[in-house]
Protein backbone atom coordinates (compact mmCIF):
# COMPACT_ATOMS: atom_id res chain seq x y z
CA UNK A 1 0.00 0.00 0.00
CA UNK A 2 3.04 2.15 0.90
CA UNK A 3 4.57 1.89 -2.31
CA UNK A 4 0.93 2.93 -4.06
CA UNK A 5 1.08 6.29 -2.75
CA UNK A 6 4.27 6.78 -3.36
CA UNK A 7 3.81 5.91 -7.04
CA UNK A 8 0.91 7.61 -7.01
CA UNK A 9 2.79 10.67 -5.19
CA UNK A 10 5.11 10.65 -8.08
CA UNK A 11 2.64 10.83 -10.84
CA UNK A 12 0.96 14.00 -9.38
CA UNK A 13 4.15 15.82 -9.64
CA UNK A 14 5.30 14.43 -12.82
CA UNK A 15 2.16 15.93 -13.95
CA UNK A 16 2.38 18.93 -11.86
CA UNK A 17 6.41 19.51 -13.08
CA UNK A 18 5.19 19.19 -17.00
CA UNK A 19 1.98 21.65 -16.61
CA UNK A 20 4.25 24.29 -15.17
CA UNK A 21 6.69 23.87 -17.72
CA UNK A 22 4.08 24.06 -20.65
CA UNK A 23 2.58 27.05 -19.15
CA UNK A 24 6.20 28.48 -18.16
CA UNK A 25 7.73 27.90 -21.95
CA UNK A 26 4.28 29.92 -23.64
CA UNK A 27 4.90 32.61 -21.79
CA UNK A 28 8.22 33.01 -21.84
CA UNK A 29 8.07 33.10 -25.43
CA UNK A 30 8.36 36.43 -27.24
CA UNK A 31 4.88 37.87 -28.55
CA UNK A 32 3.26 34.96 -26.21
CA UNK A 33 0.35 37.12 -24.67
CA UNK A 34 -2.65 36.18 -26.47
CA UNK A 35 -4.62 39.42 -26.08
CA UNK A 36 -4.10 40.91 -29.39
CA UNK A 37 -5.26 37.49 -31.44
CA UNK A 38 -8.01 37.67 -28.94
CA UNK A 39 -9.20 40.68 -29.34
CA UNK A 40 -8.76 40.54 -33.17
CA UNK A 41 -6.98 42.04 -35.88
CA UNK A 42 -7.01 45.84 -35.69
CA UNK A 43 -7.84 46.07 -32.56
CA UNK A 44 -6.98 49.03 -30.55
CA UNK A 45 -4.55 49.58 -27.55
CA UNK A 46 -8.27 49.73 -25.07
CA UNK A 47 -10.14 46.90 -26.67
CA UNK A 48 -6.83 44.57 -26.10
CA UNK A 49 -5.88 46.15 -22.58
CA UNK A 50 -9.89 45.09 -21.61
CA UNK A 51 -9.21 41.39 -23.12
CA UNK A 52 -6.02 41.22 -21.06
CA UNK A 53 -8.00 42.06 -18.05
CA UNK A 54 -10.90 39.88 -18.96
CA UNK A 55 -9.02 37.04 -19.45
CA UNK A 56 -6.67 37.99 -16.55
CA UNK A 57 -3.51 38.38 -18.41
CA UNK A 58 -2.92 41.16 -15.89
CA UNK A 59 -2.41 39.06 -13.14
CA UNK A 60 0.74 37.09 -11.71
CA UNK A 61 2.04 34.30 -13.77
CA UNK A 62 0.98 32.12 -10.36
CA UNK A 63 -1.90 33.16 -10.23
CA UNK A 64 -2.74 32.60 -13.69
CA UNK A 65 -1.70 29.40 -13.59
CA UNK A 66 -3.70 28.98 -10.76
CA UNK A 67 -6.78 29.82 -12.75
CA UNK A 68 -5.83 27.84 -15.89
CA UNK A 69 -5.40 24.24 -14.01
CA UNK A 70 -9.12 25.01 -12.19
CA UNK A 71 -11.04 25.62 -15.11
CA UNK A 72 -8.83 22.71 -16.59
CA UNK A 73 -9.19 20.16 -13.78
CA UNK A 74 -12.35 21.41 -11.55
CA UNK A 75 -14.63 23.34 -13.33
CA UNK A 76 -13.42 21.77 -16.63
CA UNK A 77 -15.00 25.40 -18.46
CA UNK A 78 -11.63 25.65 -19.72
CA UNK A 79 -11.84 27.69 -23.44
CA UNK A 80 -9.73 28.34 -26.21
CA UNK A 81 -7.90 31.54 -26.82
CA UNK A 82 -8.65 31.13 -30.52
CA UNK A 83 -12.30 29.57 -31.28
CA UNK A 84 -13.59 31.68 -28.69
CA UNK A 85 -16.27 30.06 -26.99
CA UNK A 86 -14.62 26.28 -27.46
CA UNK A 87 -14.59 24.22 -24.84
CA UNK A 88 -10.78 22.50 -25.02
CA UNK A 89 -11.76 19.29 -22.07
CA UNK A 90 -14.80 18.68 -24.28
CA UNK A 91 -12.98 18.91 -27.60
CA UNK A 92 -10.33 16.46 -26.14
CA UNK A 93 -13.08 13.63 -24.67
CA UNK A 94 -14.72 13.88 -28.15
CA UNK A 95 -11.32 13.05 -29.86
CA UNK A 96 -9.98 10.63 -27.51
CA UNK A 97 -12.27 7.93 -28.56
CA UNK A 98 -10.53 8.39 -32.82
CA UNK A 99 -7.18 8.37 -31.50
CA UNK A 100 -7.85 5.36 -29.10
CA UNK A 101 -9.99 3.68 -32.49
CA UNK A 102 -6.42 4.57 -34.16
CA UNK A 103 -4.13 3.12 -31.78
CA UNK A 104 -6.32 -0.15 -31.17
CA UNK A 105 -5.95 -0.92 -34.96
CA UNK A 106 -2.16 -0.35 -35.50
CA UNK A 107 -1.39 -2.00 -32.31
CA UNK A 108 -3.30 -5.14 -33.81
CA UNK A 109 -1.54 -4.98 -37.40
CA UNK A 110 2.20 -3.96 -35.21
CA UNK A 111 1.84 -7.12 -32.52
CA UNK A 112 1.03 -9.65 -35.39
CA UNK A 113 3.24 -8.78 -37.81
CA UNK A 114 6.30 -8.57 -34.82
CA UNK A 115 5.29 -12.09 -33.72
CA UNK A 116 5.31 -13.48 -37.49
CA UNK A 117 8.73 -11.08 -38.87
CA UNK A 118 10.47 -12.10 -35.34
CA UNK A 119 9.82 -15.38 -34.85
CA UNK A 120 10.42 -16.30 -38.46
CA UNK A 121 13.72 -13.99 -38.24
CA UNK A 122 15.15 -16.11 -35.36
CA UNK A 123 14.30 -19.50 -36.29
CA UNK A 124 16.35 -18.89 -39.70
CA UNK A 125 19.01 -17.02 -38.03
CA UNK A 126 21.80 -15.92 -40.63
CA UNK A 127 20.12 -17.16 -43.62
CA UNK A 128 18.85 -15.65 -46.67
CA UNK A 129 15.10 -14.92 -45.55
CA UNK A 130 16.58 -13.41 -41.67
CA UNK A 131 18.74 -11.23 -43.87
CA UNK A 132 15.99 -10.59 -45.94
CA UNK A 133 13.52 -9.79 -43.10
CA UNK A 134 16.10 -7.28 -41.43
CA UNK A 135 16.32 -5.62 -44.86
CA UNK A 136 12.63 -4.68 -45.11
CA UNK A 137 12.26 -4.08 -40.65
CA UNK A 138 15.21 -1.67 -41.66
CA UNK A 139 12.88 0.26 -44.50
CA UNK A 140 9.96 0.12 -42.31
CA UNK A 141 12.20 2.12 -39.57
CA UNK A 142 13.37 4.64 -41.69
CA UNK A 143 10.61 6.02 -43.72
CA UNK A 144 8.58 9.01 -42.18
CA UNK A 145 5.21 8.17 -41.64
CA UNK A 146 3.81 11.55 -43.20
CA UNK A 147 5.75 10.07 -46.31
CA UNK A 148 4.40 6.96 -46.31
CA UNK A 149 0.88 8.23 -45.44
CA UNK A 150 0.77 10.60 -48.11
CA UNK A 151 2.22 8.07 -50.35
CA UNK A 152 -0.51 5.47 -49.17
CA UNK A 153 -3.59 8.49 -49.95
CA UNK A 154 -1.85 9.33 -53.23
CA UNK A 155 -2.36 5.79 -54.34
CA UNK A 156 -5.55 5.12 -53.14
CA UNK A 157 -7.48 8.35 -52.97
CA UNK A 158 -5.94 9.70 -56.45
CA UNK A 159 -4.00 7.63 -58.89
CA UNK A 160 -5.48 3.80 -58.17
CA UNK A 161 -8.30 4.99 -56.66
CA UNK A 162 -10.85 3.35 -59.63
CA UNK A 163 -9.17 -0.29 -59.42
CA UNK A 164 -10.07 -3.10 -57.75
CA UNK A 165 -6.84 -2.58 -55.31
CA UNK A 166 -8.41 0.49 -53.74
CA UNK A 167 -11.99 1.02 -54.92
CA UNK A 168 -12.88 -0.11 -51.17
CA UNK A 169 -11.33 2.56 -49.24
CA UNK A 170 -13.66 5.50 -48.63
CA UNK A 171 -12.87 9.23 -48.66
CA UNK A 172 -10.49 10.53 -45.95
CA UNK A 173 -12.08 11.02 -42.73
CA UNK A 174 -13.35 9.05 -39.31
CA UNK A 175 -16.54 7.49 -39.56
CA UNK A 176 -17.78 6.72 -35.68
CA UNK A 177 -17.60 2.94 -34.90
CA UNK A 178 -21.47 3.60 -33.58
CA UNK A 179 -23.04 5.06 -36.88
CA UNK A 180 -21.45 2.59 -39.14
CA UNK A 181 -19.09 -0.38 -37.65
CA UNK A 182 -18.06 -1.70 -41.16
CA UNK A 183 -17.15 2.12 -42.44
CA UNK A 184 -15.58 2.54 -39.23
CA UNK A 185 -13.39 -0.44 -39.84
CA UNK A 186 -12.71 0.73 -43.40
CA UNK A 187 -12.03 4.16 -42.36
CA UNK A 188 -8.82 3.19 -40.35
CA UNK A 189 -7.54 0.45 -42.24
CA UNK A 190 -5.03 2.29 -43.67
CA UNK A 191 -4.29 4.72 -41.46
CA UNK A 192 -3.25 2.22 -39.06
CA UNK A 193 -1.33 0.12 -41.13
CA UNK A 194 0.79 3.54 -41.87
CA UNK A 195 1.22 3.89 -38.17
CA UNK A 196 2.37 0.63 -37.68
CA UNK A 197 5.09 0.21 -40.21
CA UNK A 198 7.93 1.65 -38.08
CA UNK A 199 6.67 -0.37 -35.36
CA UNK A 200 6.63 -3.43 -36.94
CA UNK A 201 10.23 -3.03 -37.66
CA UNK A 202 11.04 -2.07 -34.10
CA UNK A 203 9.80 -4.18 -32.22
CA UNK A 204 10.46 -7.78 -34.58
CA UNK A 205 14.30 -6.61 -34.14
CA UNK A 206 13.76 -6.61 -30.28
CA UNK A 207 11.36 -9.96 -30.66
CA UNK A 208 14.09 -11.32 -33.06
CA UNK A 209 17.32 -10.38 -30.41
CA UNK A 210 15.01 -11.60 -27.35
CA UNK A 211 13.86 -15.01 -28.69
CA UNK A 212 17.76 -15.79 -29.36
CA UNK A 213 18.94 -14.53 -26.05
CA UNK A 214 15.84 -17.03 -24.36
CA UNK A 215 16.80 -20.01 -26.70
CA UNK A 216 20.14 -20.03 -24.94
CA UNK A 217 18.76 -20.69 -21.47
CA UNK A 218 19.35 -23.46 -19.32
CA UNK A 219 15.65 -24.14 -19.12
CA UNK A 220 15.19 -24.20 -23.01
CA UNK A 221 18.20 -26.41 -23.45
CA UNK A 222 16.63 -29.30 -21.01
CA UNK A 223 13.25 -28.88 -23.69
CA UNK A 224 15.36 -29.42 -26.22
CA UNK A 225 17.47 -32.06 -25.12
CA UNK A 226 14.28 -34.34 -23.77
CA UNK A 227 12.62 -33.86 -27.20
CA UNK A 228 10.43 -30.73 -27.73
CA UNK A 229 9.71 -30.09 -30.84
CA UNK A 230 11.39 -26.74 -32.91
CA UNK A 231 8.21 -24.76 -33.04
CA UNK A 232 6.54 -25.84 -29.75
CA UNK A 233 10.50 -24.18 -28.49
CA UNK A 234 9.69 -21.00 -30.10
CA UNK A 235 6.21 -20.60 -29.53
CA UNK A 236 5.67 -22.22 -26.09
CA UNK A 237 9.41 -21.68 -24.18
CA UNK A 238 11.28 -18.96 -25.93
CA UNK A 239 8.34 -16.56 -26.58
CA UNK A 240 7.11 -16.30 -23.11
CA UNK A 241 10.50 -15.43 -22.25
CA UNK A 242 11.33 -13.24 -24.61
CA UNK A 243 7.86 -10.75 -23.55
CA UNK A 244 9.37 -9.08 -21.05
CA UNK A 245 11.13 -6.21 -22.21
CA UNK A 246 8.99 -6.02 -25.55
CA UNK A 247 5.97 -5.84 -23.02
CA UNK A 248 6.98 -2.71 -21.60
CA UNK A 249 8.16 -1.18 -24.65
CA UNK A 250 4.99 -1.63 -25.94
CA UNK A 251 3.02 -0.36 -22.99
CA UNK A 252 5.04 2.96 -23.07
CA UNK A 253 4.09 2.97 -27.19
CA UNK A 254 0.55 2.29 -26.88
CA UNK A 255 0.74 4.81 -24.31
CA UNK A 256 2.34 7.83 -26.03
CA UNK A 257 0.10 7.12 -29.40
CA UNK A 258 -3.07 7.10 -27.11
CA UNK A 259 -1.50 10.36 -25.44
CA UNK A 260 -1.36 12.55 -29.03
CA UNK A 261 2.03 10.54 -30.39
CA UNK A 262 -0.34 9.51 -33.83
CA UNK A 263 -0.52 13.12 -34.66
CA UNK A 264 1.62 13.37 -38.26
CA UNK A 265 -0.80 10.01 -39.32
CA UNK A 266 -4.08 11.96 -38.06
CA UNK A 267 -3.08 15.02 -40.13
CA UNK A 268 -1.98 13.48 -43.08
CA UNK A 269 -5.33 11.18 -43.14
CA UNK A 270 -7.71 14.09 -41.72
CA UNK A 271 -8.85 11.96 -38.10
CA UNK A 272 -10.00 14.29 -35.92
CA UNK A 273 -7.59 12.79 -32.85
CA UNK A 274 -6.14 14.51 -30.06
CA UNK A 275 -2.92 14.71 -32.51
CA UNK A 276 -4.78 16.43 -34.37
CA UNK A 277 -6.10 18.73 -31.83
CA UNK A 278 -2.61 19.17 -30.37
CA UNK A 279 -1.10 19.99 -34.33
CA UNK A 280 -4.44 22.79 -33.90
CA UNK A 281 -2.99 24.08 -30.72
CA UNK A 282 0.80 24.34 -31.61
CA UNK A 283 -0.02 26.13 -34.68
CA UNK A 284 -2.06 28.78 -33.21
CA UNK A 285 -0.49 28.98 -29.81
CA UNK A 286 -3.59 27.93 -28.44
CA UNK A 287 -2.47 27.29 -24.69
CA UNK A 288 -5.45 26.20 -23.55
CA UNK A 289 -5.55 23.41 -25.94
CA UNK A 290 -1.94 22.66 -26.08
CA UNK A 291 -2.26 22.61 -22.41
CA UNK A 292 -5.64 19.93 -22.31
CA UNK A 293 -3.88 17.68 -24.84
CA UNK A 294 -0.22 17.42 -23.54
CA UNK A 295 -1.34 16.93 -20.11
CA UNK A 296 -3.72 14.51 -21.63
CA UNK A 297 -0.63 12.33 -23.38
CA UNK A 298 1.10 12.76 -19.86
CA UNK A 299 -1.32 11.35 -17.98
CA UNK A 300 -1.09 7.91 -20.21
CA UNK A 301 2.04 7.61 -20.38
CA UNK A 302 2.62 8.23 -16.15
CA UNK A 303 -0.42 5.62 -16.12
CA UNK A 304 1.43 3.42 -18.49
CA UNK A 305 4.89 3.69 -16.75
CA UNK A 306 3.51 2.46 -13.89
CA UNK A 307 1.46 -0.17 -14.79
CA UNK A 308 4.08 -1.73 -16.76
CA UNK A 309 6.60 -1.18 -13.87
CA UNK A 310 3.87 -3.49 -11.61
CA UNK A 311 3.33 -6.04 -14.32
CA UNK A 312 7.13 -6.32 -14.78
CA UNK A 313 7.14 -7.15 -10.56
CA UNK A 314 4.11 -9.18 -11.16
CA UNK A 315 5.63 -11.13 -14.42
CA UNK A 316 8.84 -10.92 -12.72
CA UNK A 317 9.31 -11.86 -8.83
CA UNK A 318 13.36 -11.40 -9.30
CA UNK A 319 12.62 -7.52 -9.37
CA UNK A 320 9.64 -7.39 -6.74
CA UNK A 321 12.10 -9.49 -4.05
CA UNK A 322 15.08 -6.86 -4.86
CA UNK A 323 12.38 -3.82 -4.53
CA UNK A 324 11.04 -5.80 -0.75
CA UNK A 325 14.31 -6.35 0.69
CA UNK A 326 15.76 -2.87 -0.19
Amino acid sequence: MKSVFSRFGQMILVLFGISVLVFAVFFAMPGSDPSARIAGRGASPEVIERVRHAYGFDRSLPMRYLTMMDHLFISRNLTSYVNHGQNVVSEVFSAAPVTLSLVLWAALFWIMGALVIGLISAAFQGGWIDRLLSSFCLVGLSIPVFWLGEMVNLASQSRFHETWLFSWVPPLGYVPFMENPFGWARALILPSLTLSIAFIGLYSRVLRTDLLTAMQEDSLRTARAKGVGPWRLWFCHALRLSSLSALSLFGLDFAQLLGGGALLTEVVFALPGVGHLTYQGLSTLDLPLIMATVLYAAFFVVIANALMDGLYRLLDPRIGGGSHGG
